[in-house]
């Protein structure tokens, strides 16, 4: 059989990323969208396969039932409420059913013409190499609600007239949640546990497309020896048990939640031919494609 190769959906504007998933809006301003998430009619399972864009995403969510959301390798169980912040040009993927409500907002730093900042320095909250989710409580979604309330407003009511309002406001809330994000801790790490970090970031960006030690040891500029020495004495797991680790999960993830066929599948994640993919899942999952689809399919 041929190989037809699936690639990664990559998301210039921010209307064409909408139309790929459930909800209805539209944006009439290219640079900035402002989403209220409603608790869909229908009892569904939202999964969105790996894709990119080139825009900033970032959310405040509520739980009105018992779920599990993952984003990326994030997987958080039942969350009262969380944020989530998404930088362009990370491979991303999401899962979750229609119990979650609250604020969703996409932006690209050119709706921010007025003021300039390096978001990535300005803002840490949007971290170049992943995704950052923080889970909180009842309370603290009461305390932040008010700040996305007047961002929304302001956006809801300005339309065509007065655009820059609510852009001022957005920046605004984002300084807000830079102080409110919970702190890293003061102890210091060293330098074989801040490569391992960068490792694992890297390994949640690019494990569709790079699957050996030496390629992600080039992006650190480090020595693949160097590399699966510290990951196994920091982690206690071999580093290329991360990068199929990885892998693994995202392949189950659309197995599980969509209708694509096995080879599709196969073809998306970049394996050669489906029979090669077929014996990398059956060794990580310890089923076969077709068994684990009929044993979890939704």
């Amino acid at each position: 059989m041929e190989k037809i190769k699936t690639n990664l959906p990559y998301y210039t504007e921010i209307n064409d990323f909408l139309a790929s998933i459930p909800w209805p809006g539209r944006t009439d301003d290219p640079d900035f969208y402002c989403l209220r998430l409603k608790r869909l009619n229908q009892d569904v399972q939202i999964y969105r396969p790996p894709f990119k864009r080139s825009f900033y995403f970032f959310a405040l969510f509520i739980n009105s039932g018992k779920i599990q959301v993952s984003y990326g390798n994030k997987t958080i169980q039942d969350p009262d409420s969380y944020l989530v912040f998404h930088s362009p040009d990370l491979t991303y993927s999401f899962a979750h059913n229609n119990a979650l409500e609250g604020y969703v907002i996409y932006f690209k730093p050119e709706c921010f013409s007025f003021f300039k900042p390096d978001f990535h320095q300005q803002f840490p909250l949007f971290d170049r190499l992943h995704t950052n989710l923080f889970k909180f409580d009842h309370a603290t979604f009461d305390q932040l609600q008010p700040h996305f309330e007047t961002v929304f407003t302001a956006y809801e009511q300005s339309a065509k007239t007065r655009p820059l309002e609510a852009r001022v406001k957005l920046l605004g809330l984002l300084y807000h949640l830079q102080d409110f994000a919970p702190k890293t801790a003061d102890n210091p790490i060293n330098k074989q546990q801040m490569l391992l970090r960068r490792f694992m970031m890297l390994v949640d960006n690019h494990y569709i497309d790079k699957r050996t030690v030496q390629e992600y040891a080039d992006l650190l500029s480090v020595t693949a020896n160097h590399l699966s020495r510290s990951v196994k004495q920091h982690s206690g797991k071999n580093a290329l048990s991360f990068i199929a680790g990885r892998l693994a999960a995202e392949a189950a993830s659309l197995i599980q939640y969509t209708d694509f066929e096995i080879t599709e599948i196969a073809y998306q994640l970049n394996f050669s031919d489906p029979a090669n993919f077929g014996k990398f899942f059956k060794k990580q999952i310890g089923q076969s494609p077709s068994t684990f689809r009929k044993q979890h399919k939704h």
